[in-house]
């Protein structure tokens, strides 16, 4: 009787479970679809709102101007440069700084840890880091964007944790056969550290596909500006550079709308693609890297 009552209890709970998820799945993906829709359908019915989910219609026009336009494709090479270099030197110095704070060897380790902590509640504020990219020439440079964030606190110690579970002998096998500290953190370590490598490569990614406010800050040449940079001025300042042509007043109101939805769809999938190859390891290395110590 009271096996039957836990089972039925248990089938409930379950049931219960997969609704919550079903609930969670349609509410995070109602967005992207309506905003899919929006850029598929007929302008008639983007302009007059009776889309609500799938597309009424159907309507290229919005992306057939969005691949025509200079702007966003100069934008968007921009922002594949910043993705790639910016996540590659990401990964690089943040695997050289958390691998020597992860040797239980390293005599600093304790303070120079102290001294990251701190920089993650403690900054120089926007105007004196403005000053200082002045200062040192990186100002309306691509450098702006790659250098000052080279690095963060968080990604340090969660790669350290990870780095800490690796064992000891290891690398004091590696030191006894003649490797030095490169060769073992190139042929040892890296190897060993592909689910927090992807981890890093993810959020670094994500990082600098969606950033814009350094952009804003630092880029005032629109030829270095990334395309978050543009999809800004596009969703908020309402340029419609892309309209440019269109005589008539009706044409103008009803694509300028639908472009929206198109930059941003156009914005998005790359991200998106690259998500599912990284996913087994992102689950992986954000729990080793968070629990372990």
């Amino acid at each position: 009787m009271v096996a039957g009552t836990r089972r039925r209890t248990g089938s409930v709970s379950d049931w219960l479970i997969v609704l919550g998820m079903i609930v969670v799945i349609i509410i995070t993906l109602y967005p992207f679809v309506y905003v899919l829709s929006m850029s598929i359908s007929a302008p008639r019915y983007v302009v007059s709102d009776s889309v609500w989910l799938f597309p009424r219609g159907f309507s290229l026009e919005s992306y057939k101007r969005v691949f025509e336009n200079e702007d966003i494709w100069r934008a968007y090479s921009n922002t594949i440069f910043y993705t790639v270099v910016g996540t590659a030197l990401n990964i690089v110095f943040t695997v050289l700084a958390a691998y020597p704070l992860s040797r239980r060897t390293f005599f600093a380790r304790n303070w120079i840890m102290t001294i990251i902590v701190i920089t993650m509640f403690f900054s120089g504020g926007l105007i004196p880091t403005f000053l200082l990219i002045k200062e040192l020439g990186m100002y309306n440079t691509r450098w702006a964007l790659l250098i000052p964030g080279l690095t963060t606190a968080f990604y340090i110690i969660i790669t350290r944790s990870f780095l800490q579970g690796i064992p000891d002998s290891l690398t004091e096998s590696a030191k006894i056969d003649g490797a030095n500290d490169v060769h073992i953190l190139a042929r040892i370590i890296v190897p060993l550290s592909k689910p927090i490598l992807a981890v890093l490569a993810l959020f670094y990614a994500v990082g600098h596909w969606n950033s814009y406010v350094p952009a804003m800050i630092y880029l005032s040449n629109a030829k270095l500006q990334p395309m978050s940079l543009y999809l800004m001025k596009v969703l908020v300042q309402n340029n419609d550079s892309m309209l440019e042509g269109m005589a008539d007043q009706l044409d103008r109101a009803m694509f300028g709308m639908q472009l929206k939805y198109a930059i941003i769809i156009v914005s998005v999938l790359p991200i998106l693609f690259v998500y599912p190859f990284l996913q087994k390891y992102f689950v992986k290395g954000v729990m080793i890297g968070s629990l372990k110590e």
